[in-house]
């Protein structure tokens, strides 16, 4: 098919439906309706007298003339946004984009930007705090900094550990009470247990710092991430499990304490980007320095 008759907005209708398995997830990245993604496939499958996906009841899937189109038109989509963001960065050198999860944002990264800055005076941090993956598009951030408890890598993008996550118990001293001392792990439970996400992640502490403890720990707040638990558990409402590297400050000051010294580990944060040696200059200076930081325990 000859360049000029390349139906452009069909093929990256296809791409995204086909790049995310879903017509509906489609349709919100590309802010159109699903009858629209719709259309623009058919109409694509009609010109290619070929059909790219097999539609079943709840979703779809791709055809392999379907998986073929698909990983030609991922690449050079890639390449395409690789050039606009390469032009794009050239007047935006001072600049690095961020994107990184709220609770690291918050409980690392805010309190230690002002260091950067004095360290950059030059460089200023655009942060986008979002839990979601990102498609590195040219709308979007240069460099993304990730949890997760399992996954070291994930496809199209490149990634470096920043630091292993380990989770470790921690609980303001004045709420310490003097009728229920904390002289072993399952005296935690006289005390409400504040958890991240779900109540799996108390639990397996249990199992490994007390194995006879009983499996008490169904109750208590549950926040969505460890920014908020952190401030749960500073203000009071009960003991925490957080990345020990988030509490060192805290309990440096005095302002929370360690009760106990076992530890769970829940996987680790990484910096993730399309290639690290395209980013912007700016950009590999904050990696940099986050990386320095991170080594020095600070």
């Amino acid at each position: 098919m000859k360049r000029g008759r390349l139906p452009l907005t069909a093929l990256r209708t296809f791409e995204v439906a086909g790049r995310l398995r879903s017509f509906t997830a489609a349709a919100d990245e590309l802010f159109v309706s699903q009858a629209a993604v719709s259309r623009q496939v058919r109409e694509l499958e009609a010109a290619l007298g070929h059909r790219l996906f097999e539609r079943k009841h709840r979703s779809v899937a791709l055809t392999p003339h379907g998986e073929r189109l698909l990983s030609v038109l991922t690449d050079a989509f890639d390449r395409i946004g690789d050039g606009l963001e390469s032009i794009r960065n050239s007047d935006r050198s001072s600049a690095a984009i961020v994107s990184s999860e709220p609770s690291f944002a918050a409980c690392w990264l805010l309190p230690r930007l002002p260091r950067f800055q004095r360290d950059h005076p030059d460089i200023d941090i655009v942060l986008d705090v979002d839990p979601r993956l990102i498609e590195f598009r040219t709308d979007q951030a240069t460099i993304a900094i990730r949890h997760s408890a399992r996954n070291t890598h994930w496809p199209r993008v490149e990634c470096r550990r920043l630091i292993d996550v380990t989770m470790v118990p921690v609980i303001a001293p004045d709420m310490v009470r003097h009728d229920a001392p904390l002289t072993r792990p399952s005296d935690l439970l006289h005390y409400p247990l504040i958890h991240e996400e779900n109540r799996d992640l108390w639990q397996s502490w249990f199992d490994i710092a007390d194995p006879d403890t009983p499996a008490a720990v169904e109750r208590g707040m549950v926040y969505p991430d460890s920014g908020l638990v952190l401030q749960a558990t500073l203000r009071g409402q009960g003991v925490g499990l957080i990345d020990d590297f988030f509490v060192r400050e805290e309990i440096s000051a005095g302002r929370l304490i360690q009760p106990f010294a076992t530890t769970i580990s829940h996987g680790a944060y990484w910096i993730v980007a399309r290639h690290f040696d395209a980013v912007p200059a700016a950009t590999a200076t904050f990696i940099g320095w986050m990386e320095a930081e991170m080594r020095d325990g600070s």
